[in-house]
């Protein structure tokens, strides 16, 4: 007899498990915005990253709030295609192993393939939660929140493991989750976080397993 796992393991996308092979919409409405990039970006988690479809009035909307033209919105694109990084596999079956194993990102309806990922990713993870389909964002505590709600698991069972140490690391804080940081050999910004409540740094996911699996045979009582 299986039993569900006792913690719940939420899993960043882009630079996380991997990168697209070229630029998303996310990146080419920065490059056609006057603002700085990453004023852009926090432009776009607000106003674009938590819409479901791009209607009329989101475009027009996201144009104004980047200082851009509405006939700059790029059209009819597709996702481009992601590309895992070396390791990932087998470092989400080990997670698999030992918690429940979902996505949680920030990305557009556009660039959110959650069937290719789905292809990509399966069976280690078992759902998908992109901002377009919860309608919020990370850093905001909410997008956590949605997760946690929906699939019934307390924020102090829930780890989340991320590379955007705004976006994944003080929101998963935040949100009262723990929190494994992808370092990639760059320096913690806030080590206060790294004291005060337990964020772990791992360079890649092959890592964040070894954490997680400690974590997990910790957890067993």
């Amino acid at each position: 007899m299986t039993t569900e796992p006792l913690l719940l393991v939420t899993v960043d996308v882009g630079g996380t498990l991997g990168t697209a092979d070229g630029p998303g919409l996310t990146m080419r409405l920065a490059e056609a915005s006057p603002l700085p990039a990453a004023q852009a970006r926090a432009v776009m988690r607000a106003s674009l990253h938590t819409q479901p479809e791009l209607t009329d009035a989101v475009v027009a909307g996201v144009c104004e709030a980047l200082e851009m033209p509405s006939e700059a919105f790029p059209r009819d694109l597709a996702p481009a295609p992601f590309r895992l990084f070396p390791g990932v596999t087998e470092a989400l079956r080990r997670i698999s192993a030992v918690a429940r194993v979902v996505t949680l990102s920030n990305v557009t309806c556009v660039d959110a393939d959650t069937e290719g990922l789905r292809g990509l990713l399966s069976p280690w993870v078992s759902d998908f939660f992109p901002s377009c389909r919860i309608g919020h964002t990370k850093p905001d505590p909410r997008a956590f929140h949605a997760v946690v709600d929906q699939l019934g698991a307390g924020p102090d069972r829930v780890i989340h493991v991320g590379d955007d140490w705004t976006c994944d690391i003080v929101g998963a804080v935040e949100a009262g989750c723990r929190a494994v940081w992808i370092s990639r050999g760059r320096q913690v910004p806030d080590e206060s976080l790294v004291v005060d409540h337990g964020v772990l740094v791992a360079t890649d996911l092959t890592a964040a397993a070894t954490h997680i699996e400690h974590l997990a045979a910790g957890s067993v009582t």
